[in-house]
Protein backbone atom coordinates (compact mmCIF):
# COMPACT_ATOMS: atom_id res chain seq x y z
CA UNK A 1 0.00 0.00 0.00
CA UNK A 2 1.36 3.42 -0.96
CA UNK A 3 1.95 5.91 1.85
CA UNK A 4 2.30 8.89 -0.50
CA UNK A 5 0.06 11.87 0.22
CA UNK A 6 -2.63 12.25 -2.47
CA UNK A 7 -1.82 15.06 -4.89
CA UNK A 8 1.82 15.35 -3.75
CA UNK A 9 4.58 14.19 -6.08
CA UNK A 10 7.25 12.30 -4.12
CA UNK A 11 10.84 13.37 -4.83
CA UNK A 12 12.87 10.96 -6.91
CA UNK A 13 14.90 8.61 -4.75
CA UNK A 14 18.63 9.22 -4.96
CA UNK A 15 20.45 6.56 -6.94
CA UNK A 16 24.13 5.63 -6.62
CA UNK A 17 25.26 8.36 -9.02
CA UNK A 18 23.26 11.00 -7.17
CA UNK A 19 24.90 9.98 -3.90
CA UNK A 20 28.39 10.03 -5.40
CA UNK A 21 27.72 13.41 -6.97
CA UNK A 22 26.40 14.87 -3.70
CA UNK A 23 29.40 13.58 -1.75
CA UNK A 24 31.88 14.97 -4.28
CA UNK A 25 30.18 18.37 -4.31
CA UNK A 26 30.32 18.43 -0.51
CA UNK A 27 34.06 17.65 -0.61
CA UNK A 28 34.69 20.40 -3.19
CA UNK A 29 32.81 22.95 -1.12
CA UNK A 30 34.66 21.91 2.04
CA UNK A 31 37.97 22.31 0.22
CA UNK A 32 37.01 25.79 -0.98
CA UNK A 33 35.90 26.76 2.51
CA UNK A 34 38.99 25.49 4.31
CA UNK A 35 41.91 25.78 1.88
CA UNK A 36 43.14 28.95 0.17
CA UNK A 37 44.84 29.30 -2.22
CA UNK A 38 43.28 26.27 -3.91
CA UNK A 39 43.62 24.78 -7.39
CA UNK A 40 42.26 21.78 -9.32
CA UNK A 41 44.45 19.45 -11.37
CA UNK A 42 43.08 19.08 -14.90
CA UNK A 43 44.80 16.24 -16.76
CA UNK A 44 42.25 16.43 -19.64
CA UNK A 45 41.22 12.80 -19.04
CA UNK A 46 37.76 11.49 -18.22
CA UNK A 47 38.14 11.64 -14.43
CA UNK A 48 39.40 15.21 -14.30
CA UNK A 49 36.69 16.31 -16.75
CA UNK A 50 34.09 14.81 -14.40
CA UNK A 51 35.79 16.68 -11.56
CA UNK A 52 35.63 20.01 -13.41
CA UNK A 53 31.97 19.30 -14.19
CA UNK A 54 31.24 18.65 -10.51
CA UNK A 55 33.07 21.84 -9.52
CA UNK A 56 30.91 23.83 -11.93
CA UNK A 57 27.81 22.26 -10.37
CA UNK A 58 29.09 22.95 -6.86
CA UNK A 59 29.61 26.66 -7.52
CA UNK A 60 26.66 27.72 -9.65
CA UNK A 61 28.22 27.04 -13.04
CA UNK A 62 31.66 28.60 -12.57
CA UNK A 63 34.82 27.09 -11.06
CA UNK A 64 35.96 29.72 -8.49
CA UNK A 65 39.60 28.63 -8.37
CA UNK A 66 42.27 28.01 -11.05
CA UNK A 67 42.62 24.69 -12.84
CA UNK A 68 46.18 23.44 -13.38
CA UNK A 69 47.58 21.50 -16.29
CA UNK A 70 51.06 20.12 -15.58
CA UNK A 71 52.23 19.77 -19.17
CA UNK A 72 54.86 17.20 -20.08
CA UNK A 73 54.79 18.30 -23.73
CA UNK A 74 54.00 14.70 -24.68
CA UNK A 75 50.20 14.64 -24.68
CA UNK A 76 48.19 13.68 -27.75
CA UNK A 77 47.28 16.55 -30.11
CA UNK A 78 43.60 15.80 -29.46
CA UNK A 79 44.17 16.51 -25.75
CA UNK A 80 45.72 19.93 -26.39
CA UNK A 81 42.88 20.82 -28.75
CA UNK A 82 40.37 19.77 -26.07
CA UNK A 83 42.17 21.93 -23.48
CA UNK A 84 41.97 25.03 -25.64
CA UNK A 85 38.32 24.50 -26.56
CA UNK A 86 37.00 23.77 -23.06
CA UNK A 87 39.11 26.33 -21.24
CA UNK A 88 37.10 28.82 -23.28
CA UNK A 89 33.71 27.10 -23.18
CA UNK A 90 33.83 26.42 -19.43
CA UNK A 91 35.37 29.83 -18.64
CA UNK A 92 38.26 28.26 -16.72
CA UNK A 93 41.17 30.10 -15.15
CA UNK A 94 43.91 27.89 -16.60
CA UNK A 95 47.27 27.69 -14.85
CA UNK A 96 49.97 25.99 -16.95
CA UNK A 97 53.16 24.43 -15.65
CA UNK A 98 56.07 22.81 -17.47
CA UNK A 99 58.03 19.72 -16.47
CA UNK A 100 61.81 19.32 -16.26
CA UNK A 101 63.65 17.08 -18.74
CA UNK A 102 63.82 13.41 -17.87
CA UNK A 103 67.59 13.68 -17.38
CA UNK A 104 66.91 15.63 -14.16
CA UNK A 105 64.75 12.84 -12.72
CA UNK A 106 65.90 10.05 -10.36
CA UNK A 107 67.76 7.59 -12.63
CA UNK A 108 67.00 4.68 -10.27
CA UNK A 109 63.35 4.69 -11.38
CA UNK A 110 62.26 2.37 -14.22
CA UNK A 111 62.02 4.17 -17.61
CA UNK A 112 58.24 4.79 -17.77
CA UNK A 113 58.02 5.72 -14.08
CA UNK A 114 60.95 8.09 -14.55
CA UNK A 115 59.18 9.75 -17.45
CA UNK A 116 55.95 10.04 -15.42
CA UNK A 117 57.88 11.49 -12.47
CA UNK A 118 58.51 14.64 -14.51
CA UNK A 119 54.93 15.61 -13.58
CA UNK A 120 55.79 15.31 -9.89
CA UNK A 121 58.52 17.90 -10.27
CA UNK A 122 56.32 20.12 -12.45
CA UNK A 123 53.49 20.00 -9.93
CA UNK A 124 55.86 20.76 -7.04
CA UNK A 125 57.05 23.88 -8.88
CA UNK A 126 53.50 25.11 -9.41
CA UNK A 127 52.54 24.50 -5.77
CA UNK A 128 55.58 26.42 -4.56
CA UNK A 129 55.19 29.23 -7.09
CA UNK A 130 51.56 29.89 -6.15
CA UNK A 131 51.91 28.93 -2.45
CA UNK A 132 48.96 26.55 -2.74
CA UNK A 133 47.44 25.15 0.44
CA UNK A 134 45.07 22.81 -1.39
CA UNK A 135 45.32 20.78 -4.61
CA UNK A 136 42.24 18.92 -5.89
CA UNK A 137 43.11 15.71 -7.75
CA UNK A 138 40.91 13.18 -9.56
CA UNK A 139 42.30 9.88 -8.26
CA UNK A 140 40.07 6.89 -7.41
CA UNK A 141 40.67 4.02 -4.99
CA UNK A 142 39.81 1.37 -7.59
CA UNK A 143 42.49 2.53 -10.05
CA UNK A 144 45.58 1.23 -8.31
CA UNK A 145 46.44 -0.38 -4.96
CA UNK A 146 48.59 2.52 -3.74
CA UNK A 147 45.76 5.00 -4.36
CA UNK A 148 43.47 2.85 -2.21
CA UNK A 149 45.57 3.95 0.79
CA UNK A 150 44.66 7.62 0.32
CA UNK A 151 42.35 9.82 2.39
CA UNK A 152 39.85 12.28 0.93
CA UNK A 153 41.85 15.14 2.51
CA UNK A 154 45.44 13.88 2.36
CA UNK A 155 48.26 15.96 3.93
CA UNK A 156 51.54 16.34 2.09
CA UNK A 157 54.51 17.35 4.20
CA UNK A 158 57.50 19.53 3.46
CA UNK A 159 58.97 18.56 0.13
CA UNK A 160 55.48 17.38 -0.97
CA UNK A 161 56.05 13.99 0.64
CA UNK A 162 53.18 11.66 1.54
CA UNK A 163 53.51 9.79 4.84
CA UNK A 164 51.21 6.87 4.12
CA UNK A 165 51.57 5.59 7.71
CA UNK A 166 50.55 8.88 9.33
CA UNK A 167 47.23 9.99 7.89
CA UNK A 168 44.37 11.61 9.83
CA UNK A 169 41.20 9.57 10.44
CA UNK A 170 38.08 10.62 8.54
CA UNK A 171 34.87 9.91 10.48
CA UNK A 172 31.37 11.17 9.62
CA UNK A 173 32.63 13.36 6.75
CA UNK A 174 34.86 15.39 9.10
CA UNK A 175 38.05 16.26 7.26
CA UNK A 176 41.21 17.47 9.01
CA UNK A 177 43.25 20.22 7.38
CA UNK A 178 46.46 20.43 9.43
CA UNK A 179 48.92 23.07 8.30
CA UNK A 180 52.60 23.71 8.82
CA UNK A 181 55.02 25.68 6.70
CA UNK A 182 55.85 23.84 3.49
CA UNK A 183 52.87 21.47 3.53
CA UNK A 184 49.65 21.30 1.52
CA UNK A 185 46.53 19.13 1.36
CA UNK A 186 45.58 16.91 -1.59
CA UNK A 187 41.80 16.73 -1.93
CA UNK A 188 40.24 13.69 -3.67
CA UNK A 189 36.54 14.20 -4.48
CA UNK A 190 36.37 11.06 -6.67
CA UNK A 191 38.04 8.66 -4.26
CA UNK A 192 34.92 6.48 -3.80
CA UNK A 193 33.97 6.40 -7.48
CA UNK A 194 34.65 3.39 -9.72
CA UNK A 195 35.58 3.48 -13.38
CA UNK A 196 32.08 2.31 -14.34
CA UNK A 197 30.55 5.09 -12.20
CA UNK A 198 32.61 7.67 -14.06
CA UNK A 199 31.36 6.43 -17.42
CA UNK A 200 27.73 6.18 -16.32
CA UNK A 201 27.91 9.71 -14.96
CA UNK A 202 29.48 10.97 -18.20
CA UNK A 203 26.61 9.35 -20.10
CA UNK A 204 23.94 10.78 -17.78
CA UNK A 205 25.39 14.30 -17.77
CA UNK A 206 26.59 14.32 -21.40
CA UNK A 207 30.08 15.45 -20.35
CA UNK A 208 32.49 16.20 -23.22
CA UNK A 209 35.55 13.95 -23.62
CA UNK A 210 38.63 13.64 -25.77
CA UNK A 211 37.52 11.33 -28.59
CA UNK A 212 40.51 9.00 -28.12
CA UNK A 213 38.37 7.16 -25.56
CA UNK A 214 36.19 5.86 -28.41
CA UNK A 215 37.23 3.10 -30.80
CA UNK A 216 38.63 3.76 -34.24
CA UNK A 217 39.92 0.91 -36.40
CA UNK A 218 39.51 -1.57 -33.55
CA UNK A 219 41.47 0.43 -30.94
CA UNK A 220 40.67 2.91 -28.20
CA UNK A 221 42.36 4.38 -25.15
CA UNK A 222 40.95 3.34 -21.81
CA UNK A 223 43.34 5.61 -19.91
CA UNK A 224 45.06 8.70 -21.32
CA UNK A 225 48.59 9.83 -20.49
CA UNK A 226 51.75 10.72 -22.38
CA UNK A 227 51.96 9.34 -25.91
CA UNK A 228 55.20 7.44 -25.30
CA UNK A 229 54.03 5.55 -22.19
CA UNK A 230 50.34 4.94 -22.99
CA UNK A 231 48.95 2.26 -25.31
CA UNK A 232 45.45 1.64 -26.71
CA UNK A 233 43.41 -1.47 -26.09
CA UNK A 234 41.61 -3.68 -28.59
CA UNK A 235 38.03 -2.46 -28.73
CA UNK A 236 35.07 -1.79 -30.99
CA UNK A 237 33.32 0.45 -28.42
CA UNK A 238 32.66 3.70 -30.28
CA UNK A 239 29.78 5.10 -28.19
CA UNK A 240 29.21 5.73 -24.48
CA UNK A 241 26.74 2.85 -24.26
CA UNK A 242 29.22 0.49 -25.93
CA UNK A 243 32.06 1.57 -23.63
CA UNK A 244 29.88 0.95 -20.56
CA UNK A 245 28.82 -2.47 -21.86
CA UNK A 246 32.45 -3.35 -22.57
CA UNK A 247 33.51 -2.37 -19.04
CA UNK A 248 30.69 -4.37 -17.48
CA UNK A 249 32.11 -7.48 -19.13
CA UNK A 250 35.82 -6.67 -18.75
CA UNK A 251 38.22 -8.34 -16.30
CA UNK A 252 41.22 -6.26 -17.43
CA UNK A 253 42.73 -3.47 -15.34
CA UNK A 254 41.90 0.07 -16.39
CA UNK A 255 45.59 0.97 -16.37
CA UNK A 256 46.69 -2.03 -18.45
CA UNK A 257 47.77 0.39 -21.17
CA UNK A 258 50.04 2.39 -18.83
CA UNK A 259 53.66 1.27 -19.24
CA UNK A 260 54.74 2.18 -15.70
CA UNK A 261 52.12 -0.16 -14.21
CA UNK A 262 54.04 -3.06 -15.73
CA UNK A 263 57.39 -2.05 -14.21
CA UNK A 264 58.74 -2.87 -10.72
CA UNK A 265 56.11 -3.41 -8.05
CA UNK A 266 57.19 -0.50 -5.84
CA UNK A 267 57.71 2.10 -8.59
CA UNK A 268 54.20 3.58 -8.38
CA UNK A 269 54.28 3.84 -4.57
CA UNK A 270 57.68 5.53 -4.74
CA UNK A 271 56.16 8.09 -7.11
CA UNK A 272 53.14 8.64 -4.84
CA UNK A 273 55.25 9.07 -1.71
CA UNK A 274 57.36 11.65 -3.55
CA UNK A 275 54.30 13.67 -4.60
CA UNK A 276 53.05 12.07 -7.84
CA UNK A 277 49.52 12.97 -8.96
Amino acid sequence: MSLATPGVVSPRAMDDLDQLEAQSIFVLREAYRKLRPLSLLWSLGKDSNVMVWLARKAFMGRVPFPVMHVDTGKKFPEMYAFREEYTRKWNLDLMLGDCPPVEEIDPSLPPAARSAARKTAGLASLIEKHKLRGVIAGIRRDEQATRAKERVFSPRGAGHRWDVRNQPPEFWDQYATPYEDGMHIRVHPLLSWREIDIWRYIERENIPLVDLYFAKNGKRYRSLGDQDITSPIDSDASTLAEVIAELEASKTSERAGRAMDHESEDAFERLRVAGYL
